[in-house]
């Protein structure tokens, strides 16, 4: 059910983007707006889209709703093209009019809203100013809804012109819950910065943690937060390390800004179980990293155990770094981690399918040797920065209904399948 749709929306990258004959047409204006840019995954690719998409084909700015923006330091000509709307409580109305005025002052074609908040509020204020294309966003899948968030859709359901989601489950899982028609959907998976993200000496990093050179190290990038599941990855851990006693496992990743989602006390519940498994000299835990392009380096392999995902920014990155990658079998991991080539995909909930595949890859450097170089090349050919931009322009493209000969065709756009699970 996924694999065409997403197939065929990673087949319309050939034109998009980076194209040299652009045409005589001046860019559009487009305005990414996002609840925050804190150290998130939908907050990297905001980053990453505005970084990577032709300026002479779309114009890109970025809006937050919150103060809380550490990643626009990594937005590139952030001055005049970084705007922050404050979203005070959580029902600030007073949001609707200041984005009204903001998308008149940047006179902005298409609105593309990332996450609930800022989804919600961009819908009523795209259609108030009269916003030519409006897209939303699906940046997971199978994750618990509030029962405001479906209200709050269905009152705006008439909205959105498309929708773009990570994955084709997430598509999947959207169109179930929100009910808008498959034919809204498009799929187009994470890009990775390649330059950014590449293998690299990992000495300095790793003389900064005190790991000598016999330790081996399996990483795992997250926030604290349930849906990323780092109890499995302990259970998992506690079989490892009676066979690689040298092992350390390296802990990227925090709470959450405010501590949404419960983070901060799942994060507590996560160093009690550290104690309890006596795990504690065998985990390092960083905090966040503004430069985590370092520490992808330092890992021998990464593991990603989560119960929900989009596409996963923290595989792509890892895969970049040429470091392999074991996850659990959830939405579209098998397509974006091929099982046995870049790594492994196990059952979600098996640690001892996980722990299986780590003590594999540990102790087998010609088989690791081999999938750090499937995956840099499988990060550099299919999902990177330059890749995303050209096959998010695609659906810009065909929301504004273009017919320019230099732009993808709208007929080379896959939509999501009308028959769905």
């Amino acid at each position: 059910m996924t694999n065409s749709a997403t197939h065929g929306m990673m087949a319309a990258s050939g034109s998009g983007a980076g194209s040299e004959s652009i045409g005589s047409s001046p860019p559009r204006n487009v305005l990414l707006l996002i609840s925050d840019l804190e150290f998130g995954g939908a907050q990297r690719q905001v980053v990453e889209l505005a970084n990577q998409m032709d300026p002479r084909r779309y114009r890109i700015h970025v809006c937050s709703l919150a103060e809380y923006v550490p990643l626009a330091e990594r937005l590139r000509d952030r001055e005049g093209r970084f705007h922050l709307v404050r979203k005070a409580h959580k029902f600030d109305f007073t949001v609707v009019p200041k984005l009204v005025r903001l998308l008149y002052r940047l006179k902005i074609d298409i609105l593309h809203a990332y996450l609930f908040d800022a989804e919600f509020f961009g819908r009523i204020a795209g259609r108030i100013a009269g916003v030519k294309a409006i897209i939303g966003s699906e940046r997971n899948t199978d994750y618990a809804t509030q029962r405001r968030h479906r209200w709050s859709f269905a009152l705006t359901r008439w909205c959105p012109h498309l929708i773009i989601a990570n994955s084709g489950a997430g598509a999947a899982f959207n169109q179930k819950t929100f009910g808008l028609p498959a034919h809204k959907y498009r799929v187009v998976h994470n890009g990775v910065d390649t330059e950014r993200f590449q293998p690299r000496d990992p000495g300095r990093v790793r003389r900064e943690l005190g790991l000598a050179e016999h330790h081996r190290v399996v990483g795992m990038f997250g926030s604290f937060k349930a849906q990323k599941n780092h109890p499995l990855l302990l259970r998992a851990a506690r079989a490892v390390v009676e066979r690689f006693p040298d092992v350390r496992f390296l802990m990227v990743g925090d709470e959450l800004y405010q501590g949404m989602s419960g983070s901060v006390t799942y994060k507590q519940e996560i160093m009690a179980l550290v104690q309890e498994l006596g795990l504690a000299e065998y985990c390092i835990f960083a905090g966040n990293r503004e430069d985590v392009e370092n520490w992808f380096p330092v890992c021998d392999l990464t593991v990603l155990p989560s119960l929900t995902e989009g596409t996963p920014n923290v595989a792509l990155e890892s895969m970049a770094c040429g470091v392999p990658v074991v996850a659990t079998d959830v939405s579209d991991n098998r397509l974006v981690i091929p099982d046995g080539v870049v790594g492994f995909v196990v059952p979600s909930g098996d640690a001892s399918a996980l722990s299986a595949r780590i003590c594999e890859l540990l102790g087998d450097e010609a088989l690791r040797s081999r999938m750090s170089q499937e995956a840099r090349q499988l990060a550099v050919d299919q999902f990177s920065g330059p890749s995303l931009a050209a096959k998010t322009a695609a659906v810009y493209d065909e929301a504004l209904g273009q017919t320019n000969s230099d732009v993808v065709p709208s007929a080379n756009l896959q939509p999501f399948p009308r028959s769905m699970p």
